[in-house]
């Protein structure tokens, strides 16, 4: 089982470095884009060292394709792995998709089919990809605007289901999960309900934007009122949890994400006292 943390933190973007290198910022760690760092040498090795030489580091990848039914690309494996060797992550995590076939990366993390022949892939995969690492992971769930039918189970309980079998953790993204109950017109508080809680080691906060027919996971907005209310009931049946906020694009100032990151620690620091 994969140790618990309780700290909120922030995604490392270009726009920041400076602020983190330089000052001391109020955060208990930071998350960066693994593939962003998965060279030898060069000068986003050097950042990465020097950040982590200040803050607890968590690798997030967005290319390990772990529903690929071609299973997983040992070379990307063996790039990981050094990298996660030189930085000891707190967490390494990647997401419940896939983007890669016969040589082909759709560089688009791509939704899976909820059934047992799916199941058996990704359990698969993960059990290679955490033998490779030498370390358990975390899986992220979702955001979704096509599903498949038949299916054997929700996504709730195929993600249940493949922590049992794999003991890989989850990060729980509860954005993702606002924007597929949207698009998919099932109830986010059944999902989070239905998640194995003693397997989410992280969250990640977000916003997302509207599309003609369906909420868009564009990680470019501040976290909506939708999003924190669905965090705050999740936390009551959480233990320790790390908490980050997560911004891709139209990147704030580190002061505004620092805001939204207060609010997470209020949210949280509520729901401790009220289960006191």
């Amino acid at each position: 089982m994969i140790p618990s943390f309780s700290g909120f933190g922030l995604g490392l973007r270009k726009q920041h470095y400076a602020d983190f290198l330089d000052h001391r910022i109020a955060v208990d760690f930071l998350e960066v884009i693994s593939e962003n760092f998965m060279i030898d040498g060069g000068r986003p090795r050097h950042i990465l060292r020097d950040v982590r030489a200040r803050y607890p580091v968590a690798l997030h990848g967005v290319s390990m394709s772990i529903g690929s039914a071609d299973g997983l690309d040992r070379a990307y494996l063996n790039r990981l792995r050094a990298l996660v060797d030189d930085v000891d992550p707190l967490f390494v995590s990647d997401h419940l998709s896939w983007s890669r076939i016969e040589g082909f990366n759709s560089h688009d993390l791509l939704p899976l089919p909820y059934t047992e022949e799916a199941l058996d892939i990704v359990c698969t995969n993960i059990d290679q990809a955490q033998d490779a690492l030498g370390r358990p992971m975390l899986i992220e769930n979702p955001s979704t605007y096509i599903d498949f039918a038949p299916a054997d189970m929700t996504e709730w309980q195929f993600i249940d289901a493949l922590c049992a079998r794999t003991g890989c953790g989850l990060l729980l993204d509860i954005n993702n999960v606002f924007v597929s109950a949207s698009n998919h017109d099932f109830d986010p508080v059944a999902y989070l309900d239905g998640v194995p809680h003693d397997h989410v080691r992280q969250i990640h906060l977000a916003g997302h934007s509207h599309g003609d027919h369906l909420l868009i996971d564009t990680h470019d907005q501040a976290v909506p009122p939708s999003v924190w209310q669905l965090y705050a009931h999740v936390l009551t049946k959480l233990g320790p949890v790390a908490t980050m906020i997560e911004r891709d694009d139209a990147i704030p100032p580190l002061a505004d994400l620092l805001v939204e990151l207060s609010t997470a620690r209020g949210i949280s620091a509520g729901k401790m006292e009220e289960a006191a």
